[in-house]
């Protein structure tokens, strides 16, 4: 692969894709950098459960289910929009490796798994989704950068400030729009919003309805840019797209819906309503006679 170049920052690296091999078989640095957000996200999650009212138990094993079902999700989505590729061999549909992974079918997926597990564990919904909305960001704002070093997920050609320039075989160099990077540093921005929003929250779910609106936002202009977008069966309609567009909306709907009809305030959090209980039991106990 050809070396990738930033002009006006003054920067050109080639970096390879494999990082290192093990008994000939290639270690990946795509792999790497994303279990290395994954790895991040879920540290960021077990030093914030307390803020949520949760335990670290809860969070390990909430992703005993979201994990595999993010990655199930995460392939079905992309293999339905691009079912042309597997429709004459579909067992290579489980060939992952080979990579075809979608964001959105992640998100979707770990979703319906956390909704799944708080209603099986009994455990209070928007606490869960509000942290793993903020470690969401934190996995994508680094994970991206493994699509810098396969040289993948860019935009068109541009002249732009931020052009990234990447050589072919011939040493001939085109400048892209780094979309990847745009992601990274809109999700970078958006996980320190909603960080510091995170001890204002007015309810439970809040975080997460804001993060999807802000990545929704994001994503609705980032995806105009890239030239690998999945399109909606044969149309002109970027599914990401549509989706982000549509999920921003609905998230800011849902958001300005509870703020004005239900009028939340902080002491109907989980966390401070467990906080409350705990303290009640605690004066029962302390009241009764020895």
């Amino acid at each position: 692969m050809g070396a990738i170049s930033f002009p006006n920052l003054g920067i050109e690296v080639n970096p390879s894709p494999v990082a290192f091999s093990v008994f000939g078989k290639d270690i990946y640095w795509y792999g790497i950098i994303i279990a290395a957000g994954f790895v991040l996200a879920v540290a960021y999650a077990l030093a914030r459960v307390k803020t949520f009212g949760l335990v670290e138990d809860n969070i390990l094993d909430m992703l005993f289910a979201a994990v595999p079902a993010a990655i199930v999700c995460a392939r079905l989505y992309y293999c339905i929009f691009y079912w042309e590729l597997y429709a004459d061999h579909p067992i290579s549909v489980l060939y992952i490796w080979e990579g075809g992974l979608a964001i959105y079918g992640g998100i979707i997926g770990a979703v319906l798994a956390v909704i799944l597990f708080c209603k099986i564990r009994k455990l209070p919904l928007g606490p869960f989704l509000d942290i793993g909305g903020l470690g969401l960001l934190i996995g994508q704002l680094v994970g991206r950068w493994g699509n810098f070093i396969n040289r993948e997920a860019h935009g068109g050609v541009t002249d732009s400030f931020l052009k990234m320039g990447i050589a072919d075989t011939s040493g001939t160099v085109t400048y892209y729009h780094p979309t990847f990077l745009y992601e990274s540093l809109w999700n970078l921005i958006g996980f320190a919003l909603l960080h510091g929003y995170s001890k204002r929250r007015k309810f439970d779910g809040e975080v997460f309805a804001l993060y999807v609106a802000w990545y929704g936002l994001g994503r609705a202009w980032i995806e105009g840019l890239r030239t690998d977008s999945l399109y909606l069966f044969g149309t002109g309609i970027r599914v990401s797209q549509l989706l982000a567009a549509v999920s921003c909306a609905a998230a800011l709907a849902f958001v300005a819906y509870v703020r004005i009809t239900k009028k939340p305030q902080q002491s109907g959090l989980y966390v401070n309503q467990a906080a409350a209980d705990q303290a009640e039991a605690d004066k029962k106990d302390q009241d009764q006679p020895e």
